[in-house]
């Protein structure tokens, strides 16, 4: 990893990277279907992006809890595009308008 990188990660404790991996976990959520969506939102942006255990917590979301939820999983050159999408989806920015024709 880069020196950007490493100061960018150091300044962000809860990402968290995969072992042996290029791959680090960005966001956990305990609902999938809300991992599912953030998924979306990273890829429409462009940012390959994976769930992990989403299949684990549909089956018994009682194992949530013990699991961590289901875990987003971006690779390392994405990292911080993904970590302003995410921010960008809780400030409300994808929110439709009520009079939005869908």
């Amino acid at each position: 990893m880069d020196q950007a990188l490493d100061a960018w990660l150091a300044a962000h404790p809860e990402i968290e990277a995969i072992p042996g991996r290029d791959l680090f976990i960005i966001a956990r959520y305990m609902i999938p279907m809300d991992a599912a969506l953030m998924r979306g939102c990273l890829e429409a942006a462009g940012i390959p992006a994976v769930l992990a255990d989403a299949h684990l917590m549909q089956a018994d979301l009682l194992l949530a809890p013990a699991l961590g939820g289901v875990r987003i999983l971006v690779p390392a050159d994405y990292l911080q595009q993904a970590q302003e999408v995410i921010e960008a989806f809780g400030r409300g920015e994808f929110e439709l308008d009520e009079d939005a024709e869908v």
